[in-house]
């Protein structure tokens, strides 16, 4: 195998990995929101005790999973695509759709995602941006940079899936299951 070959192997592989530690790591977060949003309810409903700094942190993990979480969800092909003839095709012309997708779709979605939110997400940084609620969570700022992490974590998986499908196009390699 020539050495530009092993070497998208290898970068393919290390994206693969490290989408898949920091999904596995993020998926911890929804036990500890299922925690959270059974702590608001009691508070709220059993002891008439209210706190939106608590209401506010569900948000935050609930942003967290759903942003943190879309690389890893594309790993394992758990977006919503609609597969009517895409399951019957053979492998290499399903790569060539999910080249395609991820050239003109995912990449350009991504980057419009990023442009569009920067400056959105840079006036947030530069004011500090807390919550407007008395007693609310301070970290706005934060939370609207998740957009960011969304943008990067996913432009990384989508090249991993182009190199995979191109790799599958010219013959290098075959469609496999990924972990």
């Amino acid at each position: 195998m020539n050495p530009a070959r092993k070497h998208a192997r290898s970068l393919v592989a290390a994206i693969d990995q490290f989408t898949e530690h920091t999904g596995r790591l993020i998926s911890w977060l929804t036990l500890l929101l299922v925690f959270v949003v059974c702590t608001v309810v009691i508070l709220r409903y059993l002891l008439n005790i209210g706190s939106i700094a608590m209401q506010e942190s569900a948000m935050y993990l609930h942003a967290m999973v759903f942003l943190g979480a879309s690389a890893y969800t594309l790993k394992h092909n758990g977006h919503v695509r609609v597969d009517v003839f895409y399951r019957t095709l053979s492998p290499r012309k399903q790569a060539l759709v999910n080249s395609l997708g991820t050239v003109f779709l995912l990449l350009p979605v991504c980057l419009f995602i990023g442009a569009m939110s920067w400056d959105y997400i840079a006036r947030s940084w530069h004011i500090l941006e807390q919550s407007q609620d008395p007693g609310g969570l301070p970290f706005i700022y934060l939370l609207k940079s998740l957009l960011l992490v969304m943008v990067v974590t996913l432009l990384l998986q989508g090249v991993a899936e182009l190199m995979r499908s191109l790799m599958i196009l010219t013959g290098e390699s075959r469609q496999e299951g990924r972990s």
